[in-house]
């Protein structure tokens, strides 16, 4: 046993099993770096040689029950144990484990050998109830001066030391790449195999040596725990133990210390109730970092490199640029085999230029770029998100354990062949179909828990309210999210409901509880709906601000459009939605005046949203009536600003109650020489400004175009300053090629007076109509509005 090795695992004499001596003096302490490949081949080279009887794990021990799982052919990392407070769910941390994991491989080899496995890391439920506290992780050494320390980043001193400037490329060159058994084949099988973690051990004892805990005084409570149940362990397996936990710890765990010690560091720690189970995880979530008392994060850059370092039988350079290739073939990128050989031997070339054991990511990664992708970074984009990184997402057998509206939600998934994915995607629902209706129900009640796998888009070619459009992706944490909605209901369609009962009467603004009762319709919560529409009736009758009323009533008039195609009964959401459109058009002109800038667009909008809401509405003519006369009362009201004028002058030229005559009169009038360029400039932004389509109706209507050019030449230059960025910020909104053509239109000077004829040469326009080409068109219009008839 060599000098060093015996320093690193602590030099005490231990019994040894009858059938085989335990070949070290004392217990092995593997100090390793979470979730690399290298250190994953080291541990397992090490474990064969010394085959302790008994492996302990930095991670938390309520673990302990779970780690037969790991076992199970039905896990397949990366996977995570996912431990919350019982009282809190939102508490919650979470601790990965990849393939190429050194703990998961040490998990692996004990299992399969029956021996003894344990975590023994502090328990989740002090760090989770010490994270509550903001001070949990934030302590600091205090140097000589009385400044706090800094927090030291052991392998980027190793790697400065060593004359290294990136501590990543340092830990490759010294662990992540070795591959080769030569301290093995010097030193024998165990001396060889431990030869690398007393190297490692060597270097963080004179680290600890120089600067203490390193800015990580809570790192000192943690391994007091991990010091007592390494006891536990010896009285218990004598010294033919194995631990396996993070480098910078290995120092604390081989020092001398006493037990009452230990317990003292322990005393007093605040503790919760907990539950703990495996989840699946992601490369992606791997390469992000963690926080003090919520588990450990990868913070690994490349995931998807290390996994494939850890799974490459042999060639591992070249193995990857087959990857890439296939990847940017499978992209329509024209990528040969002269590509990949010459790609790698350029990395060969640059990891010998640089001096590098092996070719490493920066290498492979500067070849494909020169070689495979001809400089451009583009394509290489695409083989850090697809390769480097990776979206691999592990599974989770069903015998884990999980809180039952989690069991309910996989139930689900299952039965509407939903597979949670964490690449992003979209999902287009027919709701007419049964089992996209039941898809489209889920996904509304997991937005009601605040469970967000998916959020709806606009939909694609339909005006339709039979067609949903959602952007799926499934993000680890969402299992948090489940747990949390765990407390509502034990089923998703419970728990959907008892909360939005719970939030109907809490909700103090009216819009919430009309969003609220939109919300229970899409998600068809019936039972709900009573609660909700007492809700929405009690504050419609106390809300008497008009600005509410109007934020309200669309989601109203959209609800009542699901009807149709989810069967639900309406009647009492109509009857409340009538009663805020007669209050609205009661209140509407008089809370349209006297607004300032802000304040108008506000408004502007509002009106938009009633406008699209009054339609929607049963008894539309005559509501519909009512609404027009509104909006005429609003356009002559010199009180109101310019913007919400010139809307409400637009909404009824688009309904057809203005005649083109009348708009160009209302236009004059308000560019007229006696009105302050701004507010003509903001009546022009309300009438042809937004989405509305105003800059088509400038193209085809030569007179409102007239108009507003004869009112822009006129206007004073000391007054064009102020109106030019809103005439900039309208016309910007439209199409380039809308731009254009007006601009076209300016340049040859269109008369205001009256229709373009096709004497004037403006091109696009005729003398009439052409009835036979207008003809043509009816049929395929036919086509269009069938398809999107519900």
């Amino acid at each position: 046993m060599t000098t060093r090795t015996a320093a690193l695992t602590g030099a005490t004499a231990g019994a040894g099993r009858p059938d085989r001596a335990w070949p070290c003096e004392g217990p092995v302490v593997l100090g390793v770096r979470h979730h690399g490949p290298g250190s994953a081949r080291a541990v397992l080279a090490a474990l064969d040689a010394a085959e302790p009887r008994a492996v302990l794990i930095e991670g938390p021990p309520e673990g302990n029950a779970l780690l037969p799982l790991a076992a199970d052919e039905g896990m397949v990392p990366p996977v995570a144990l996912l431990a919350h407070a019982v009282d809190d769910p939102g508490r919650a941390a979470f601790w990965p484990f990849a393939e190429f994991s050194p703990e998961w491989v040490a998990i692996r080899w004990a299992l399969a050998r029956g021996v003894t496995v344990r975590f023994i890391d502090l328990p989740a439920a002090h760090s989770l109830a010490a994270a509550a506290d903001p001070s949990w992780g934030d302590e600091e050494d205090v140097a000589d001066d009385g400044e706090p320390a800094l927090r030291v980043d052991p392998i980027g001193v190793l790697a400065e030391a060593a004359g290294y400037d990136d501590p990543e490329r340092w830990w490759e060159d010294v662990m992540e790449h070795r591959r080769g058994t030569e301290a093995t084949d010097r030193a024998g099988p165990v001396d060889g195999a431990l030869a690398p973690f007393a190297a490692v051990g060597e270097a963080m004892a004179a680290l600890r040596e120089q600067y203490g805990h390193g800015g990580h005084a809570h790192d000192l409570v943690r391994e007091a725990h991990m010091r007592i149940q390494l006891r536990a362990a010896r009285r218990e397996f004598a010294d033919e133990v194995a631990v396996v936990c993070g480098a910078w710890h290995v120092p604390a765990l081989t020092a001398r210390s006493t037990a009452t010690a230990d317990r003292a560091l322990l005393r007093g720690l605040p503790k919760v109730r907990t539950e703990t189970t495996w989840v699946p995880w992601t490369h992606r979530r791997l390469a992000r970092l963690g926080a003090p008392g919520r588990g450990y994060g990868a913070g690994i850059e490349s995931p998807g490199w290390y996994a494939h370092l850890f799974s490459a039988p042999d060639r591992p350079v070249e193995r990857w640029m087959t990857k890439v290739a296939g990847l940017l073939r499978d992209e329509d990128r024209p990528v040969s085999s002269a590509h990949v050989i010459e790609a790698v031997r350029l990395a060969v070339t640059l990891a010998a230029v640089r001096g590098r054991p092996l070719a490493g990511l920066g290498e492979t990664t500067d070849a494909i770029r020169a070689v495979m992708c001809e400089g451009s970074d583009v394509p290489l984009a695409l083989v850090r998100d697809r390769l480097t990184v990776g979206d691999v997402l592990g599974e989770v057998p069903d015998t884990a354990p999980a809180v039952p509206l989690q069991r309910d939600l996989a139930r689900l998934q299952r039965g509407l062949r939903l597979k949670p994915d964490p690449l992003e995607r979209e999902l287009e629902l027919d709701l007419r179909k049964d089992t996209d209706a039941a898809r489209s129900r889920l996904l509304h009640r997991l937005r009601i828990l605040g469970v967000g796998w998916g959020s709806p888009e606009p939909g694609r070619g339909s005006t339709g309210t039979f067609r949903e459009t959602w952007r799926l992706c499934w993000e680890p944490e969402l299992y948090v999210r489940v747990a949390e909605a765990g407390v509502w209901g034990t089923t998703v369609l419970t728990a959907a409901t008892a909360k939005a009962e719970s939030q109907a009467v809490s909700a103090t603004a009216l819009a919430d509880v009309t969003s609220l009762a939109e919300r229970c319709l899409l998600a068809e919560l019936a039972d709900a709906l009573p609660v909700v529409m007492g809700a929405l009736a009690d504050r419609a009758a106390l809300d008497a601000d008009v600005g509410h009323l109007a934020e309200a009533l669309p989601a109203l008039a959209r609800s009542l459009r699901y009807g149709d195609v989810r069967a639900t009964d309406t009647a009492a959401l109509g009857e409340v939605a009538a009663g805020l459109a007669e209050r609205i058009c009661v209140g509407l002109p008089p809370a349209c005046a006297g607004l300032d800038a802000d304040a108008a667009a506000a408004m502007r909008d509002r009106l938009d949203g009633v406008h699209s809401a009054i339609g929607l509405l049963p008894h539309t003519e005559e509501l519909g009536g009512r609404w027009a006369d509104v909006l005429r009362t609003i356009v002559l009201r010199d009180a109101v600003p310019g913007l919400i004028r010139g809307r409400a002058a637009r909404l009824l030229l688009d309904d057809g109650r203005l005649a083109d005559g009348e708009a160009a009169r209302l236009m004059g009038l308000a560019l007229s020489p006696g009105t302050p360029p701004a507010g003509a400039a903001a009546w022009i932004e309300g009438f042809v400004g937004g989405a509305s389509g105003g800059g088509m109706l400038l193209v085809h209507d030569e007179r409102l175009l007239g108009l507003v050019d004869a009112w822009l030449t006129s206007v004073p230059a000391d007054a064009f300053t102020d109106a030019l960025p809103l005439l900039r910020r309208t016309f910007s909104a439209y199409e380039p090629g809308v731009r254009r053509t007006l601009g076209e239109l300016a340049r040859r000077g269109p008369a205001a007076g009256g229709p373009v004829r096709a004497a004037t040469g403006v091109p696009g326009f005729g003398a009439g109509s052409d009835e036979q080409r207008a003809d043509a068109v009816l049929s395929v219009l036919r086509l269009i509005l069938e398809g999107d008839r519900v």
